[in-house]
């Protein structure tokens, strides 16, 4: 093997699939990178058995060839070097690759590319579905982090894709809270049906095709064991979770009792402040709802207890249609729904105290945020 490409692009490819290089592994080669000569771009691919992501960057091939490289060591040497032209020249003998760039050279012992395990690629299967980078992406940041951290239920640990008609849905719950994503598809796909992806794939997905101009095919194998995310530079591919899906549109309410519509970035910066009192009361924050009258606006009280800290309340102005009441919820909880909710106005519906809270961004269709109730003494 030897080629020659750009610094920042190697850079660039290194920082993206470092992150599904295996930290701790009985299997050695898993910390590794693999290049590869692939079509006249270099290959780069890392994978954990559990994620595989691999990227394709422009070089100048003059013979073909495969290595693997310690990921951290290679990442860390590049990063070192001058925006300058990269010469790699592997010798296949000792399985070493020297690198070149200005006046500093280095000599890596690498692993043989045979080593490596096979991340399968799904060329020869039409797409599940499209998606422009931006819409995926969006939904992500907006759902994945209400799944469940741990695998103690697998399936909590994940995100459902379902798809039917023209609409994709992205769902997530960790028994606790509920986020749904509802897109609109260009087109119908060509036949229905639900995934659930490791909630951490997505994430990484997300960070993935930030910068990505191309749409994003997502393709499920034909046992339904795994999911591949492909633009023009980057292929994510992801092992799927067993199981069946809680019914979530069970969980969300059909109707209120009162409708309150707040400014997002204020009721956002009120939770703050309860927080730093509620993180000493297993995080109950307490949202008290008054109905305006001739006199002035309805309002929202946002209030928390600590018997050992203090206490803090905020008051904000608010559209209250319907009766008063008041919820107790999880303030960590309603911080993170605020933070993925970008319009202006957010409502709340709630039926009574012991009933989920409902929030809806106001102005944008397709995102519902639920968070359970907690018992208020």
């Amino acid at each position: 093997m030897k080629l020659s490409c750009l610094q920042g692009n190697l850079k660039r490819g290194l920082a993206t699939v470092s992150h599904a290089v295996a930290g701790k592994s009985t299997l050695p080669v898993l910390s590794n990178v693999l290049l590869a000569t692939d079509g006249g771009r270099l290959k780069l691919a890392a994978t954990n058995l559990e994620v595989g992501i691999t990227y394709w960057i422009g070089a100048q091939i003059e013979e073909e060839g495969a290595i693997t490289i310690p990921a951290k060591l290679f990442s860390d040497v590049i990063s070192g070097l001058p925006n300058d032209t990269v010469n790699l020249t592997l010798d296949a003998r000792t399985q070493s690759l020297k690198v070149e760039c200005a006046r500093f050279t280095s000599n890596i012992k690498g692993v043989e590319a045979d080593e490596f395990p096979t991340i399968p690629t799904i060329s020869d299967r039409a797409p599940t579905v499209i998606l422009s980078p931006d819409v995926l992406r969006e939904a992500i940041d907006t759902v994945a982090f209400a799944a469940a951290s741990d695998d103690s239920r697998p399936v909590l640990a994940g995100v459902l894709v379902r798809l039917r008609d023209q609409q994709a849905i992205l769902a997530a719950a960790d028994g606790f809270r509920l986020a749904t994503r509802t897109i609109e598809l260009p087109a119908p796909v060509a036949e229905s049906q639900d995934f659930i992806v490791p909630a951490r794939a997505l994430t990484e997905l997300s960070r993935i095709i930030g910068d990505a101009e191309s749409d994003v095919t997502i393709t499920v194998t034909p046992g339904g064991g795994q999911a591949l995310f492909h633009t023009e530079t980057t292929e994510l591919i992801s092992r799927l979770i067993d199981g069946k899906f809680p019914d979530f549109e069970r969980i969300i309410p059909s109707s209120y009792a009162t409708r309150t519509v707040v400014d997002t970035a204020e009721l956002a910066k009120a939770a703050k402040l309860a927080a730093l009192f509620a993180t000493a009361s297993q995080n109950v924050a307490k949202l008290s709802v008054e109905p305006g009258d001739d006199l002035g606006p309805g309002r929202i009280t946002i209030s928390a207890n600590a018997a050992e800290v203090g206490d803090n309340t905020g008051e904000l102005d608010a559209m209250v249609h319907g009766e008063d009441g008041q919820i107790a919820l999880n303030v960590k909880f309603l911080s993170d729904a605020l933070g993925a909710i970008k319009t202006a106005q957010v409502a709340l519906e709630t039926q009574s105290s012991q009933s989920p809270g409902v929030f809806k961004p106001v102005g944008q269709e397709g995102y519902v945020h639920i968070i359970m109730p907690m018992s208020i003494r």
